[in-house]
């Protein structure tokens, strides 16, 4: 396939959940791809139990599709489209959920695309985002930090020497309510990574509309069958400071993966940022049984006072297509 359309690809590639991938139709142009998951699983957790007459046990199944395709239009251009949904076990046949839904253009100075996708955060706080069950929960201080963002413009530029640079902007369905952000990230050859970003804009926060601001600083290194990453997130809400940080790592042995994390959050008002803190830590245990289907399961323990804090156990299959 013309290289250029791998190089379309790129922003699509970088949220897909699997990569294994039907390709349903590819000629020298154009290419198409097909693929999901199905992920039967289940929660365990005293917080479950926090309405009345609901059982510890929580059943969280899901299954997503996605749709990936690319066309050249000259050798200087192409163009490409993603669409990611997904139905849960209280889902109707009806209800799914878009969870990503953009198309867009992309030429030798870089890729531009609209639609619901990835902050330019997203591309850092990935670093210690890599468990199938908990993790990445303190990353996200502001919404303009977070994936999955509607009325999103992205513009992303890989520059030489490693770096990557992604911009964006959120228009707010709601007045007066945007958001932008930048990130830069570098892949060294020999397995580290550093990246940085900032994000600043409005959010909604009880009935009023409020400044909130981000920075992130990320590593990571890799080397054989390990790896760790960490970040540090600091910023503002309403003029209160919030900060968090977290720490992640994974050990591959043939077939299984065994993955840690600890995930750090806290504001200096928590009357006035209600729902900030975060203080956990959690193991899990991959096993692959094929390059397609996987068993896991993960334990939190939370560091929280309050049954809405309680541990929790997690476990799944999942087959991706």
């Amino acid at each position: 396939m013309n290289k250029l359309i791998f190089s379309t690809t790129l922003l699509s590639t970088l949220i897909s959940t699997s990569s294994f991938a039907f390709e349903v139709y590819s000629n020298d142009d154009s290419s198409l791809l097909l693929g999901g998951r199905v992920e039967p699983r289940f929660n365990v957790s005293d917080a479950n139990e926090v309405n009345p007459g609901d059982s510890s046990f929580e059943d969280i199944s899901r299954a997503r599709i996605y749709i990936d395709g690319a066309t050249r239009v000259n050798d200087d251009v192409s163009v490409f489209g993603y669409y990611n949904g997904e139905l849960t076990s209280e889902s109707n046949a009806s209800d799914i959920e878009n969870r990503y839904m953009f198309a867009g253009v992309a030429t030798g100075f870089g890729a531009f695309s609209y639609g619901k996708q990835d902050s330019a955060q997203v591309i850092l706080t990935d670093v210690t985002d890599i468990m199938a069950t908990f993790g990445g929960s303190a990353s996200d201080l502001v919404e303009g930090n977070q994936d999955k963002r509607e009325n999103n413009f992205v513009y992303e530029l890989e520059i030489p020497f490693g770096v990557t640079a992604t911009a964006n902007y959120i228009a707010s369905d709601k007045d007066d309510n945007d958001s932008a952000g930048l990130s830069l990230i570098y892949d060294d050859p020999i397995g580290f990574a550093f990246g940085v970003g900032y994000v600043d804009g409005k959010q909604v926060l009880g009935a009023n509309n409020v400044d909130a601001n981000q920075m992130n600083v990320v590593a990571s290194y890799a080397v054989g069958d390990f790896y760790m990453g960490g970040i540090y997130v600091s910023g503002e809400i309403d003029n209160v400071d919030v900060d968090g940080y977290e720490i992640a790592a994974a050990y591959a042995l043939d077939d299984v993966v065994f993955r840690y994390v600890y995930n750090n959050r806290d504001a200096d008002d928590k009357a006035k940022i209600s729902g900030y803190e975060v203080d956990y830590h959690a193991i899990e245990g991959v096993y692959n049984v094929t390059n397609n289907f996987l068993g896991y399961a993960g334990y939190e323990f939370n560091r929280l006072d309050g049954k809405q804090n309680d541990d929790q156990f997690q476990a799944g299959l999942r087959y991706n297509f």
